[in-house]
């Protein structure tokens, strides 16, 4: 945030003339110049990050049907979805290059499915393939980006998905008829999301934004369009001025009350309504806050390489990035700012730390591998948990790292080999209740990282909240069941099974762990004492990271003992 708002823009003055929102409704039915139709779209469609073949799924999606389907050529979100005219100009150096990378990075994962959260890591430090991917979708180039166009990428893209449902409640609000806006073409939408993202939420300059985005709709659209997006963009500038934005007042009974609290804190209304159920309308409130903040980043220092945390902190301190030392564990040092920094410098390409939050950490240290134990990561990839447990081995002992989507385990394999711990851990491509099934192989602890909603990470993962529907919560209790019993079966008597989530849903946490104990009289809760700090200690003996209490990912996690 403080990069953006440190950004000196140019005083601009708007060189189109103003026109009412009526006359640029009209713009919308002028026609439309030769798309660049399939080609465009399956570009967008191959974008949902994959290797090898592989789709990357998030670590809460692994076993989950995926909510939102990539769109068929025949079946689009809104009309005119793919009416991206083709440009014969190859570079554009008047469109803004970070707002022409955000607008196709945002239609990248509504459209073509891909997470936000990879984008950004693969975007931070490549702006030649972001720009190929502008010039494929739009059909132009911009001048390539810098450093801090990919820092107001990121910030850009993650809050316009934070913000949408209040966003698009905004605009929606500025056309004249709803149709207007349900029939609006998607990059036209994603135009307007950015711009009013930036002058109500960033505060950036307003008239610079507003020639920018009419400069970028012209560009990538049509004239028409572009004057669409100045009367609309106009109209919120004078209401913001007078402090008269269209919002929602917070009245009714509890379901009125849910749905103006969706729009006003850009949360799904279930998500809403579930949280003020179990928490309260106030913590629900805050809890909501806190997802729309700017999360910060926890780095873990790769002992295995003989690199501390004091030396860690030494090289972020000659980065002169930001930090403060982990109150909860000896190898993690957490930052707010500078994530581009550490990984211009290499730490991570080097092996020498990693992106892992504090939450996270905490898990394994409820696991507390020692060397020459045989522990199982049943759901290993993305492999943080994995990773750790490795570095704390000493050579000594093995982690079998089991993942039913192998390109994700081709990813782990290369990561621990980076990080010198890959003679520690053996690899397994398997679905776990078949694996389970059909290997009767006994170790001494089983971590069962599961498949979840991941309500705990919205912060970080703000397009998570979209994805998610109150049904899939069903669904997810399931397979969360299910998972458990198969890694029981891998248990030795005596041994230790680890049920954890990135969730902080009741129904995916302590009344699975309740439901897995009725049906295994055999297994037993030991109380997390002594393995984490008593702050994080339930009354029930688990292991639990509150967002809102800890400034961290929300988490849970029991520690079950066979008899």
């Amino acid at each position: 945030m403080d990069a953006v708002l440190s950004r000196v823009y140019p005083a601009f003055s708007i060189s189109i003339s103003y026109s009412n929102i009526s006359t640029c409704e009209n713009s919308l039915s002028q026609p439309i110049r030769p798309p660049l139709m399939a080609r465009t779209y399956m570009h967008l469609l191959r974008a949902t990050n994959s290797v090898g073949g592989d789709k990357i799924y998030p670590k809460h999606l692994k076993f989950a049907k995926r909510n939102r389907e990539p769109q068929s050529r025949n079946s689009h979100p809104r009309k005119g979805s793919l009416n991206l005219p083709r440009k014969t100009d190859a570079v554009n150096l008047e469109v803004s290059p970070h707002r022409a990378v955000s607008a196709v990075r945002l239609m990248r994962i509504e459209l073509g499915g891909a997470f936000a959260d990879l984008l950004n890591e693969k975007g931070k430090g490549s702006g030649n393939n972001e720009m190929g991917y502008v010039e494929r979708t739009l059909g132009f180039r911009t001048r390539d980006l810098d450093d801090r166009d990919l820092r107001l990428v990121t910030d850009i893209v993650g809050g316009t998905i934070r913000w949408r449902r209040y966003l698009d409640h905004l605009i929606m609000s500025l056309c004249h008829e709803e149709n207007m806006f349900r029939g609006m073409e998607p990059l036209l939408l994603q135009i307007l999301r950015i711009g009013f993202y930036e002058i109500v939420k960033l505060e950036m300059p307003p008239y610079a934004v507003v020639d920018e985005n009419v400069r970028l709709a012209k560009a990538a659209l049509r004239p028409g369009a572009g004057n669409l997006v100045n009367g609309i963009l106009r109209k919120l500038v004078l209401l913001k001025e007078k402090n008269s934005l269209p919002l929602p007042k917070l009245e009714g009974n509890d379901r009125a009350q849910a749905r103006v609290l969706a729009i006003l804190y850009s949360h799904p209304v279930w998500m809403v309504r579930r949280w003020t159920k179990y928490l309260g309308q106030e913590e629900a409130i805050r809890l909501m806050m806190w997802n729309n903040s700017n999360p910060s980043f926890s780095l873990r220092a790769n002992r295995r390489k003989g690199f501390t945390r004091d030396d860690l902190m030494m090289r972020l301190k000659t980065l002169k990035v930001p930090h403060e030392p982990s109150l909860h564990l000896d190898d993690f040092v957490r930052i707010g700012t500078g994530m581009q920094i550490v990984i211009q410098a290499g730490l991570l390409k080097e092996g020498l730390c990693s992106v892992q939050d504090e939450s996270a950490g905490l898990v394994v240290s409820l696991v507390d591998p020692h060397p020459g134990e045989t522990i199982i990561d049943c759901c290993a990839a993305p492999g943080g948990k994995t990773l750790f447990m490795a570095s704390l081995l000493s050579q000594k002992g093995m982690v079998s790292a089991i993942d039913v989507n192998n390109g994700r385990l081709r990813i782990l394999k290369e990561t621990a080999k980076l990080q010198g711990v890959d003679d520690v851990i053996t690899f397994i491509h398997a679905d776990l209740r078949i694996f389970s099934e059909k290997n009767p192989v006994k170790s001494d602890k089983v971590l069962l990282d599961a498949p979840c909603s991941g309500l705990g990470v919205l912060s970080k993962r703000p397009d998570l909240r979209w994805n998610k529907k109150l049904e899939d919560m069903e669904q997810l209790k399931n397979l969360q069941d299910d998972l458990l019993n198969a890694a029981a079966l891998l248990v030795k008597p005596g041994g230790v099974l680890v049920y954890s989530t990135c969730s902080i849903d009741p129904e995916e946490n302590e009344k699975r762990v309740a439901a897995f104990l009725l049906s295994h009289p055999d297994f037993r809760i030991e109380p997390a004492d002594g393995y984490v700090p008593p702050d994080f200690i339930t009354e029930s003996g688990f292991y639990f990271s509150n967002p809102l209490k800890h400034s961290l990912d929300g988490s849970f996690a029991a520690r079950l003992v066979r008899s």
